[in-house]
């Protein structure tokens, strides 16, 4: 199987657990009664899950990591952010729409990040066609939501 068709099915893969994670933890909060409760668990739970992975494939992983310039971590308050926001929002707002507006936002952000090369990605102008494409997908998105 070529590389790009298991990083397109590893990212399909991603996208499925996306909507799950939403649905979960927004149920979890609302079990709980504290959405920012829910959060914590789902990152206690990602953090083992991490360190699991990490102790298999790479033991010295933390150890022999470089210094990092500090904007490299806003990644971490930026995930935190995503699923604090969607556990509050999913439960009164609905997993869909919450959901559309994340992949909206995604859509736009990434075609951003690429054009312009941002962060040490690989610089992939936002043609017309390309243009194109993405709002045939926000398009696409928009439609899922409506009744």
């Amino acid at each position: 199987m070529p590389v790009t068709t298991t990083y397109a099915i590893v990212m399909l893969a991603a996208g499925f657990g996306i909507p799950i994670l939403a649905a979960l933890n927004a149920a979890l909060g609302v079990r709980l009664g504290s959405p920012v409760a829910a959060a914590t668990i789902l990152f206690v739970v990602a953090l083992g899950s991490t360190l699991i992975v990490l102790a298999i494939s790479r033991p010295s992983g933390l150890l022999t990591t470089g210094p990092a310039p500090k904007h490299l971590y806003l990644g971490g308050l930026l995930v935190a952010f995503y699923v604090l926001s969607v556990t509050i929002v999913a439960p009164k707002f609905g997993v869909g729409n919450a959901i559309f507006f994340v992949l909206l936002g995604q859509l736009v952000s990434a075609a951003a990040i690429d054009h312009f090369g941002l962060f040490g990605a690989r610089v992939s102008p936002l043609s017309l066609t390309r243009g194109l494409g993405i709002g045939l997908m926000v398009a696409g998105v928009f439609m899922t939501q409506r009744v």
